[in-house]
């Protein structure tokens, strides 16, 4: 769908410079998605992987962070094979409802009730980002503390456009539950993409 260039606005690696490759298609569906346009895949040019590691070897910062839509509706294996060969760190963010592809150095797990993550995801996580749209949202997300491997981070972020209702809510879970961190969606502040 789109490449470009900026910082890392959640998670665990918030801040970081890195490149962004969107891929389009997604079966996941989430009413508050910010980016619905990705859905269809059919809108979307095909670009070879050779034309997205070109792309991304312009830009100095050697973190590529493969996105969506759901990006693992893409067997992945061939693109993170050349960004590992020009020097990348691979990252990838997904709801983790489609069978695992590629070779990350790291897996932010954002898993969705709309479609709930395989279990092959879910161990294979570094970091679970639950989207906090509702109360219900909190239990949703301790659902996976058996499962997550031990050394997972843990967000709770709050959806954007109910972040004046939702950030106080997380702010006081995790107060709480001091086990999970408020991830705050840093890029919507400063206004990038």
């Amino acid at each position: 769908m789109e490449l470009f260039y900026s910082l890392q606005g959640e998670g665990y690696h918030q801040g970081k410079a890195a490149f962004f490759i969107r891929l389009a298609g997604c079966d996941v569906g989430c009413v508050w998605c910010d980016v619905k346009d990705s859905w269809d895949a059919s809108k979307h040019p095909v670009l070879s992987v050779e034309a997205i590691v070109a792309a991304a070897v312009a830009h100095p910062s050697r973190i590529a962070i493969v996105t969506g839509g759901e990006p693992l509706l893409h067997q992945l294996d061939p693109l993170t094979s050349a960004l590992k060969a020009a020097g990348f760190q691979t990252h990838i963010e997904t709801s983790g409802s489609s069978p695992m592809s590629g070779s990350w150095d790291w897996v932010c797990l954002s898993p969705k009730k709309f479609k709930a993550p395989l279990p092959a995801s879910i161990k294979a996580a570094d970091e679970l980002k639950v989207v906090v749209f509702n109360n219900s949202d909190f239990d949703w997300a301790n659902s996976f503390e058996n499962e997550l491997p031990v050394d997972c981070k843990k967000y709770l972020q709050p959806e954007w456009e109910k972040s004046d209702t939702m950030t106080p809510l997380v702010i006081e879970y995790v107060k709480a539950n001091p086990s999970w961190e408020l991830s705050a969606q840093l890029h919507k502040y400063i206004q990038v993409p």
